[in-house]
């Protein structure tokens, strides 16, 4: 028997996962993987799953059954704090920022499951350098920034649980190009500097291609396709089904 070393093993794994809002079933037999420092794409037309996935992954608002493996444990049946406390952040579609508070407590409040709390200003400093503009607009209430500012600081609060895996909803929606190159060079640069795993889900296919190195393809509910970036491009049919291309 050949033994599964930690470096081989993925960090999460997705096993035949069915989702459902009620009696609508929205995932059917859902299995992928992502690697421990790896960076996945999940695409596909709207209705296809993508933001149902994310949401079975963190346990939010939908039933799953299926298993769902997270560094090595099952995590399904947890609840969604324990969730993000074993290591995973979610900023969800619409980013999710507490409009009312200022910039300095939306970063704290993304700190609250830590218990290393001493070096929570430390890591608020690390959150400036990756999102400058951050800094400049640490005591205005979030519900003040611009749309790009919004979702820096949405990813950023994410980050400051230092998990080991982001889950990312359209990050570009509504967004400027220029805002989306600097968004997608930063997390690039985390995923490098810092090996978190992102799993991206992005309507902008393109952009989404350039940064991911694997690729995962949901229509209807299943995966009809996965592999590396290239692979997948190179097959004609699925760019034309799939990619708008």
């Amino acid at each position: 028997m050949t033994d599964v070393t930690p470096a081989t093993a993925p960090l999460l794994e997705l096993r035949e996962v069915d989702a459902s809002y009620g009696a609508t079933q929205v995932l059917r037999k859902v299995s992928f993987t992502v690697a421990d420092g790896g960076m996945v794409a999940l695409l596909g037309a709207n209705g296809a799953g993508k933001t149902t996935t994310l949401r079975a992954i963190c346990n939010t608002f939908v039933r799953t059954t299926g298993e769902i493996h997270f560094a090595g444990a099952r995590i399904d049946r947890l609840p969604t704090e324990r969730i993000a406390a074993a290591g995973i952040g979610h900023v969800p579609d619409g980013r999710g920022t507490f409009k009312g508070l200022t910039v300095r407590e939306n970063l704290r409040l993304g700190a609250y499951l830590r218990r290393d709390t001493r070096e929570t200003a430390s890591d608020v400093e690390k959150m400036c350098a990756h999102f400058p503009i951050l800094q400049k607009r640490m005591e205005q209430q979030a519900g003040t920034l611009s749309g790009g500012e919004q979702q820096m600081l949405a990813i950023a609060r994410a980050l400051m649980g230092r998990p080991r895996l982001l889950l990312l909803d359209e990050p570009s929606f509504g967004l400027a190009p220029v805002i989306v190159q600097e968004i997608f060079r930063i997390l690039r640069q985390i995923n490098r500097d810092e090996r978190t795993s992102i799993l991206l889900v992005e309507q902008n296919v393109r952009l989404a291609l350039d940064l991911v190195d694997h690729v995962v393809l949901l229509e209807t509910g299943r995966v009809v396709a996965s592999g590396l970036p290239s692979v997948i491009t190179a097959d004609e049919a699925v760019r034309r089904a799939y990619l708008g291309a």
